[in-house]
């Protein structure tokens, strides 16, 4: 599967959409702003230098675009990068630059181990002083890192070097190549269940919210229309801001309580009891009172036929949808 970083770096960032008011600022300076962001998280995730893009490789910092595209074409005639040092025979890549990127740049299953680690080449010094100290070998080290855990990093500082730095070509050893990025879940949708008219009220679905809103929260179930989880019915306590619960991104499982196919409406609850009414408690409240029959009610009194119930819910749900 493709990183999915390789691909958002192809999309301008303000294309994303980024506030409310980005189109009020200064596009030059929210260009610059949104550009360095971008380039912070790719150098914190480090590329691949073997299978990166040159739009992915061109957000590296020190390479920009026609340094990404002159190493694409040395890689397509060459073969791959055996090493880091292999940057230096790119045409137009000179000291600096190979300074400023090489640490961001990785290469796994090369001729330097330390090539598919954060590492900079100028830090492989210290680096092989650790592995000695540790007294195996750096490989065997990078596979099995409990010695790691016993070295006392200030033993390795020197005028080049702090603290800091060593701290983290230890960590760095300890977890090689780690990809910094929390694991990313997403919502299993139910087999079966594709469109609004698949839906049946009592159904317990898995989603993804979408939006959240002060009135509640927009869920994707797999129907190409999103569900709404009324606020009153995101837990089952009072809830004063939907944002307390849930927020965008969030897998949640949900029940449907309501579904309003001519409507496109999808009405849905997060509480643990189904949320919502019941057909047998609708029908408890349309029971007319004692004393309130029909024969005793007047043509001349009797009130304008009134709208059809929904339920206290139904009713929060069709409030909710016109604001949307």
């Amino acid at each position: 599967m493709q990183d999915p970083l390789a691909e958002l770096v192809k999309i301008e960032p303000k294309s994303i959409g980024v506030g409310q008011y980005q189109h009020d600022v200064d596009q030059h300076r929210l260009g610059h702003s949104l550009e360095g962001v971008v380039e912070d998280a790719v150098n914190a995730v480090g590329v691949d230098l073997n299978t990166a893009s040159a739009p992915l490789l061109a957000r590296v910092s020190g390479v920009g675009g026609s340094l990404a595209e002159a190493i694409v074409t040395h890689r397509n005639q060459n073969g791959p990068f055996a090493s880091r040092k292999d940057l230096l025979k790119v045409a137009r890549l000179g000291p600096r630059a190979y300074e400023q990127c090489a640490g961001f740049l990785r290469i796994p299953g090369g001729t330097e181990p330390l090539d598919a680690s954060s590492v900079h080449p100028e830090a492989y010094g210290v680096a092989r002083k650790i592995v000695a100290a540790c007294g195996r070998d750096l490989r065997t080290l990078m596979a099995d890192p409990s010695k790691l855990r016993a070295v006392d990093p200030e033993m390795f500082v020197d005028e080049r070097f702090g603290l800091p730095t060593v701290r983290d070509i230890l960590a760095e050893l300890e977890k090689p190549g780690r990809d910094p990025r929390p694991s990313f879940r997403t919502a299993t949708f139910a087999d079966g269940v594709d469109d609004i008219k698949d839906l049946k009220p009592g159904m317990l679905l898995e989603g993804t919210v979408t939006n959240v809103a002060a009135f509640g929260a927009f869920v994707d179930i797999g129907v190409h229309q999103d569900g709404l989880v009324h606020v009153s019915q995101l837990a089952d306590r009072f809830v004063k801001d939907p944002h307390e619960i849930v927020k965008a991104g969030d897998v949640v499982k949900v029940r449907v309580v309501e579904v309003d196919v001519p409507r496109n409406r999808i009405g849905l609850t997060m509480k643990r009891d189904g949320g919502g009414e019941t057909p047998e408690s609708r029908q408890a409240t349309s029971k007319p009172t004692p004393g309130a029959t029909a024969k005793h009610r007047s043509p001349s009194t009797a009130s304008p036929a009134a709208p059809q119930q929904t339920g206290g819910f139904g009713a929060a749900l069709l409030d909710a949808m016109r604001k949307k």
